[in-house]
Formats: C-alpha cells, sequence, structure tokens
C-alpha cells in the first residue's frame, strides 16, 4: 500500500509540480479575462500576471485562475482579480493594468501543500511516501484557525494559509480518496484512490494541536460535528459542476445525499 500512494503522489508531484508560463494574447476588460495560448492546462489552476518593466525589474498585477480550456484551438481563457498578498502601506500603489504580451505563471508554488487527514497514521503514510512534496505541516494551519477562533476551517481560513505559507496545493484525504485542490481557486484538479485503514477521527483534522477555542459568533466558530460531511461541502461549493465528485458522493453514504442538490450538472 505504501509504494501505491507512493506512486500516486509522484504521479500528481509530476503533474501538477511545474510552473506553466505564457504570454496574454487578449483582454476582455469588461468581463476581467485574458487568454493565453497553451497546449495544456487544467481548469482552476490559479497563478498570477506579471509585468515586465526594465531587466530585472518586474511587478505582479492581477491573480489569475483558469476559467476554460479549448484543447482544439490551445486557448485558455482566464479570469483575473485583485492581487492582494503583498498589501503594505510601504509599497507603491501602482495602477498599472495588464497589457498583451505580459506573462502569465500558472500553477506557481505547486511543489508546496498541505494535507489534510482524519488521523496521524493517515497523515505520515501519506507525506513521508512523497519526498519531492514540500509538505507543509497542518498544525500551521491549526495556528491560523486558533487565531481566528474557527474550529471548523472556512475557505477564507484555507486562503490566509495559502498567503501566509505559499502553498500552491491542498490535499484533502476522505473516505479512501486524495482530492488535489488548487489552494486559490479550491477547484478540484484531481481525485484519486487512496485505500488506507482509517480506525479513528480527529476534528477538525490531524494536528499536534489538540484544541482550537471558537470565537464568540460567525461562520467557523461552531464545533465540528463530522469529519466528512464538512469537507465533502467545502468542496462542493466551488466544484458545483464536478461530474465525477457528483458521482462518488450520489454512491457513497447517504448521509451525504443532501449535498446532490446543490450540484450545478447538466444531463
Amino acid at each position: 500500500m505504501m509504494k501505491y500512494i507512493f506512486v500516486l503522489l509522484f504521479l500528481l508531484s509530476s503533474l501538477f509540480g511545474s510552473m506553466v508560463k505564457s504570454k496574454v494574447v487578449s483582454i476582455d476588460k469588461e468581463n476581467k479575462t485574458l487568454t493565453i495560448n497553451i497546449k495544456k492546462v487544467n481548469v482552476g489552476m490559479s497563478g498570477f500576471v506579471v509585468h515586465q518593466f526594465a531587466q530585472n525589474h518586474s511587478s505582479i498585477l492581477k491573480n489569475v485562475v483558469v476559467e476554460s480550456f479549448d484543447a482544439d484551438k490551445s486557448i485558455a481563457v482566464l479570469k483575473m482579480t485583485r492581487y492582494d498578498d503583498l498589501v503594505h502601506s510601504a509599497l507603491p500603489k501602482g495602477k498599472w493594468e495588464v497589457h498583451v504580451g505580459d506573462d502569465v505563471l500558472l500553477a506557481y508554488a505547486y511543489s508546496r501543500a498541505m494535507l489534510i487527514a482524519p488521523s496521524e497514521e493517515i497523515y505520515y503514510r501519506i507525506t513521508k511516501s512523497a519526498q519531492s512534496v514540500q509538505w507543509v505541516h497542518s498544525d500551521l494551519f491549526a495556528t491560523i484557525l486558533s487565531i481566528q477562533g474557527h474550529p471548523t476551517p472556512i475557505k477564507e481560513d484555507f486562503e490566509k494559509m495559502a498567503k501566509a505559507t505559499s502553498v500552491g496545493l491542498f490535499f484533502f484525504y476522505l473516505n479512501e480518496r486524495l482530492y488535489t485542490l488548487d489552494a486559490r481557486s479550491f477547484v478540484i484538479l484531481n481525485i484519486s484512490p487512496a485505500p488506507l485503514k482509517q480506525e479513528n477521527i480527529q476534528l477538525p483534522f490531524y494536528s499536534r494541536i489538540k484544541e482550537i477555542d471558537p470565537s464568540w459568533w460567525g461562520e467557523g466558530s461552531d464545533e465540528m460535528q463530522d469529519y466528512e460531511p464538512h469537507y465533502y461541502k467545502l468542496m462542493v461549493r466551488y466544484n458545483a459542476k464536478n461530474k465525477k465528485l457528483y458521482e462518488i458522493i450520489k454512491n457513497g453514504d447517504e448521509k451525504l445525499h443532501f449535498l446532490l442538490d446543490e450540484f450545478e450538472i447538466e444531463e
């Protein structure tokens, strides 16, 4: 089984580990999108638009996420959003706009990942089998949750984790499957079987921080009641058109069937 997990994660790191670079081909300011020419890319991959001002002088202008990909034409459409990872009063606030010819970098920091696992055994069996992945320990995420007062992690907590630690991918272990998610878009990039024996569950996930005190109010402040339903619900919210996820939930435990109404699947 360890050999199986090693091969699985090696393939995943090979698939998503290399940063992809292309040029802006066109810009739609009204819809805040741009296009690039590229032979292969996954919908949901995130990255940046970088403008080169002069030799050795460049700046990130926008965050981008792949919205669609036409394999026949080798054209991808990317949605642009505000880049706010390095917000600081001492930094210049230029009003530079994206131009045709600017660089687009996708799959940034995909070599760095964090695993959400239900137990210590599963956590270490997976992370120790993949030396090519730079694992950021879930203790750091538990620390962020403690500061926020969120014993039940929400999407915004994962965003804070990604920004604070430059994590590019999140891996979720749920019901003998490993889900690979882009850390910024939360879009599922891959679902693979990972049949490991699960004997116990630590909520909200395995970490060496045993208790996260809740805040007084707000989303995420309630104690998590069940491991799988929470993370499936979180994934469905950002992957409502994912047919494979829909089939997994449809054919799985009946306690997850309440999520089927959240999908937007075309028959």
